[in-house]
């Protein structure tokens, strides 16, 4: 966050950077960048901790065990199959850590219960009965084989570390033990996970917490990201309400699982992987988990008033009832189009776009004069053409886009409009009888 982003009142910012308003416009009485990148922190077994890790879909399908500590199609993972399933990468982060596994021959790589599956087997080498075979195996998986005549020679695998100092001699298997996940987590870890994860860019966040305190604290960043960072993306919490924009307030809980809150994953994989000319609206939920989604009438009434994003019975299917997002105070410079999650991608491709156009090929290399105006909006109009293209925009008139001069030598002022397409939502239909 070097740069200077967020929105503006007068033109006092002091960072160079770019600083985007989006308003309704009063009624009377460049290229676009790829969707499909999620954020989340996650409670594991197994795996990389302090940092930020990023797993694309590729690597989640074939290296999930080396990553997560499990085959991708175990049940440990199913929120994260539920993820997957519209995303192109994640970026990630442990929020639990305890004790390493160890044996007689090798220390876990990760701390974590998963490490306590890990065995060592040593046996001769057929060929040559001075060399040992070194197999280690998590559950009854071989993941690798060495053939060496001392322990020093073992190099170092994705599970284990070996012990150099050890002597090697034939067991049958010999499991690693002590592996802990570590204490309960807090809000503490999740703060740290929300530090760690600023630097990074993604189109929406997921919390699977049911705890208020933790949840209020992702709307609390989303806002301050959103706001004062100028940073674009949305961020899905559980059953809290947020009267924003940038927070989507899912309420289905999910039975059978040991967290109500696991349609977190599926939702954020389906807002983050969503195009910019795209709706979930009536989408069907075709993730792994029991959702409680029989409600009435009067409550999906209600829940869509209430800025609550929910799911439905449609006959044996379950389905998004509307894509809103948690915004519900509706006034002149924000009316109920910014309650449309469809609304707010568009806006935000629009504000992350020529962010990224303004910061690279403008900000400290292109003179502010007619010319490099003249530019920047010739950039603009082309990035608004592309959306109009894909039809997510519509009734684009490059005139609206007008560059001038700042008060300041250095500041530009764009100002813009833009008519937003959204999906079909209602028939009302009229037929007469003659």
């Amino acid at each position: 966050m070097a740069l200077g982003g967020g929105t503006f009142l007068t033109q006092n910012k002091i960072l160079p950077g770019s600083y985007i308003n989006f308003i309704s416009a009063a009624k009377a009485a460049g290229t676009l960048s790829e969707r499909g990148l999620a954020a989340m922190p996650l409670l594991l077994d197994w795996g990389i901790e302090g940092r930020v890790f990023k797993v694309d879909a590729e690597q989640f399908n074939k290296d999930s065990l080396k990553i997560f500590g499990y085959g991708n199609g175990h049940e440990k993972l199913k929120g994260l199959r539920d993820l997957f399933k519209n995303i192109r990468a994640g970026y990630f982060y442990r929020l639990n850590g305890g004790e390493k596994a160890a044996c007689t021959y090798a220390e876990a790589k990760y701390s974590g219960v998963r490490g306590n599956d890990i065995k060592i087997v040593i046996s001769k080498n057929v060929d040559n009965d001075s060399l040992y075979d070194v197999q280690t195996l998590v559950g009854t998986l071989k993941v690798d084989l060495q053939t060496v005549a001392v322990m020093a020679d073992l190099k170092a695998n994705d599970f284990v570390d070996f012990k150099a100092a050890a002597e090697i001699s034939v067991t049958s298997g010999t499991p690693l033990s002590g592996g802990t996940n570590g204490e309960a987590v807090t809000g503490e870890e999740y703060q740290l996970f929300l530090d760690k994860i600023e630097p990074f860019s993604f189109n929406t966040l997921g919390c699977p917490s049911t705890s208020t305190e933790i949840n209020n604290l992702f709307v609390q960043f989303t806002r301050r990201m959103r706001e004062e960072a100028g940073v674009k993306f949305q961020t899905v919490v559980y059953r809290t309400e947020a009267d924003f924009e940038g927070v989507i307030n899912l309420q289905n809980e999910v039975t059978g699982d040991s967290n109500p809150a696991s349609l977190v994953y599926w939702t954020t994989g389906a807002a983050a992987g969503c195009a910019v000319n795209k709706s979930n609206t009536n989408r069907i939920y075709d993730g792994e988990f029991k959702v409680k989604a029989d409600y009435r009438q009067a409550e999906l009434e209600e829940a869509i008033r209430g800025g609550k994003f929910i799911l439905h019975r449609v006959g044996d299917s379950i389905r998004v009832l509307t894509d809103i997002n948690s915004f519900t105070s509706f006034n002149e410079d924000k009316n109920g189009n910014f309650g449309s999650n469809q609304t707010i991608r568009v806006l935000d491709q629009i504000a992350n776009d020529i962010a990224v156009l303004f910061n690279t090929k403008y900000c400290g290399s292109m003179p502010n004069d007619p010319a490099g105006r003249i530019s920047l909006w010739n950039d603009i109009v082309r990035q608004h053409q592309e959306l109009e293209k894909i039809r997510a925009i519509e009734n684009f008139n490059p005139e609206d886009v007008v560059i001038s001069k700042g008060e300041d030598k250095k500041a530009v002022v764009i100002q813009d409009a833009v008519t937003i397409t959204n999906a079909m939502e209602q028939l009302y239909m009229l037929t007469i009888i003659q």
